[in-house]
C-alpha cells in the first residue's frame, strides 16, 4: 500500500488547491494525475491511485476549487466557473510534472475528460485514458433516467439553489456540494445533445478543444445510463483533432454504471488503463 503525501497545489490565480501524491512504489515507471468526476472528493480515487503506485506509477489526486479540501469557507458567495475547474486546476495539477522526466498520463473520470480540452497547454500531457465521459444531455439517456434529469434540472435543483446559494449535491447522495457558477454552466450545456458545443457563447472554447492532439482513450460502461456510448460520441466529436479511440465495456465482468469505474471490483479496468495508456502513445 502507498502512504499518501498531502500537499497544496496553487492554480495561476492563486487559488489553493487540496492535493494528493502517491510515490511509485520502486523506480518511477510515469507520472499519472487523476481528474475526478463532478462533485467527486479525491478520496474516491484512493484505491485506484494505491494501485497504480503499486504498478511504478507516481500518482497525484486533488480536489477542484469548491470540492472537497479545496472548499472556501462560504460556498455560496464563491464565484467559481466549470471552465475554471480545468484551465485553472486542472492545468495546476499538470504543471506540478513540469520538470518531470517521465510521461504524463491522464485517467479522468466524466467531467475529467471534458477538462482536458480546457487546459491552456494540453501538449504536457502524454495520453489520457477516459471513463464514463459523455455529453450530458438527456436525450442520450434511457427514457426513464432521462425524465428524471429533466425534472431535476427543470424544477428540483433551481428551487434549491435558489435557497441555498450553491448546489447542495449533498443532500440528494450524488457527490459533494457545488458552487453556483458550476451548477449554472453543467445545467446550460446540458441542454444541447453536443453539451458545450452546442454553445454559441463558447466559440473561443470550441477552438481550445479542437487545438487538442493527445491520444486518448473513451471507455464507457454500457450500464452508465449518464454516459452511455452514444453520449461519449456525441461529445469527442469535439476533440476533432486529436486521436480517439473508443471502447464500450459490457457487463460481463459486472456492473459499472457511473461510477464503479473506480470501485474495487473494478481492478480488471484498472489494470487495463495502466496497460493501455503507454501504448497510446509510445516513447
Amino acid at each position: 500500500m502507498s502512504t499518501s503525501q498531502p500537499l497544496t497545489l496553487h492554480a495561476a490565480d492563486g487559488y489553493p488547491l487540496a492535493a494528493c501524491l502517491y510515490p511509485a512504489q520502486g523506480p518511477v515507471q510515469a507520472n499519472l494525475l487523476v481528474a475526478s468526476a463532478t462533485g467527486v472528493p479525491q478520496q474516491f480515487y484512493r484505491r485506484f491511485a494505491e494501485f497504480a503506485a503499486s504498478q511504478g506509477m507516481q500518482v497525484l489526486t486533488f480536489d477542484y476549487r469548491g470540492i472537497g479540501g479545496s472548499r472556501p469557507a462560504d460556498l455560496a458567495t464563491a464565484d467559481i466557473s466549470y471552465v475554471d475547474w480545468g484551465e485553472l486546476d486542472l492545468a495546476a495539477a499538470v504543471a506540478h510534472f513540469a520538470d518531470a522526466d517521465a510521461p504524463l498520463y491522464v485517467v479522468g473520470h466524466s467531467f475529467g475528460g471534458h477538462a482536458l480540452g480546457m487546459l491552456p497547454a494540453p501538449q504536457q500531457v502524454t495520453a489520457a485514458y477516459v471513463v464514463g465521459c459523455g455529453a450530458g444531455w438527456a436525450g442520450w439517456m434511457p427514457r426513464l433516467e432521462g425524465l428524471k434529469v429533466r425534472l431535476m434540472w427543470n424544477l428540483v435543483l433551481p428551487l434549491l439553489v435558489r435557497r441555498t446559494g450553491y448546489l447542495a449535491w449533498s443532500r440528494f447522495g450524488m457527490g459533494e456540494d457545488l458552487p453556483k457558477g458550476v451548477y449554472q454552466q453543467w445545467k446550460r450545456w446540458c441542454r444541447w445533445p453536443h453539451y458545450l458545443f452546442d454553445d454559441p457563447q463558447q466559440s473561443a472554447l470550441h477552438q481550445r478543444y479542437a487545438a487538442v492532439r493527445i491520444p486518448m482513450l473513451f471507455a464507457n460502461a454500457l450500464d452508465d445510463d449518464w454516459a452511455l456510448p452514444r453520449s461519449r460520441d456525441a461529445f469527442i466529436s469535439g476533440y476533432r483533432n486529436a486521436p480517439c479511440q473508443t471502447r464500450d465495456l459490457t457487463l460481463e465482468r459486472g456492473a459499472l454504471g457511473h461510477m464503479g469505474y473506480f470501485r474495487p471490483g473494478a481492478q480488471w479496468l484498472w489494470q487495463e488503463m495502466l496497460d493501455t495508456l503507454p501504448q497510446l502513445a509510445p516513447r
